[in-house]
């Protein structure tokens, strides 16, 4: 069995997470310049075995798609033609942003460090992740 692989994926900055190999757990693994997520998936998946690539599709609360999925589009496209071995699924992301900076600051971050948008990326990737686990 591979690893569940979770993409926040951002303008300028990607939040990854994956499983464990038996899909159980969701781990924070790290936030990717946009620009080089491709690469840095292709390099991934060489070193490790990952099933599935899921993906946050950002909603507004009236449910329809948020204006970030436009930038979202073609980073799938690119993606399902770069790597074709692997399915992607999406899974809603609304308020992954707020619960994870809630999630910082719940565990006792202090303030400078709950500037990391990086951090708050990862930790979005984490709970989009976790979240499918919960409903699988």
């Amino acid at each position: 069995m591979g690893r569940i692989l979770a993409i926040d994926f951002g303008q300028k900055r990607t939040g990854i997470a994956v499983t464990d190999e038996l899909q159980i757990i969701a781990s924070g693994l790290t936030t990717v310049d946009t620009k080089d997520i491709i690469p840095f998936l292709k390099n991934y998946i060489s070193k490790e075995k990952v099933d599935l690539f899921l993906v946050g599709k950002p909603k507004q609360l009236n449910n329809s798609d948020s204006e970030s999925e436009a930038f979202i589009i073609p980073f799938l496209q690119k993606l399902e033609k770069e790597i074709t071995s692997i399915p992607v699924k999406r899974i809603d992301e609304r308020f992954t942003s707020k619960m994870a900076f809630q999630t910082m600051i719940d565990s006792g971050l202090k303030k400078k460090q709950r500037r990391n948008k990086a951090l708050v990326d990862e930790i979005s990737a984490t709970i989009i992740l976790q979240s499918y686990l919960y409903h699988q």
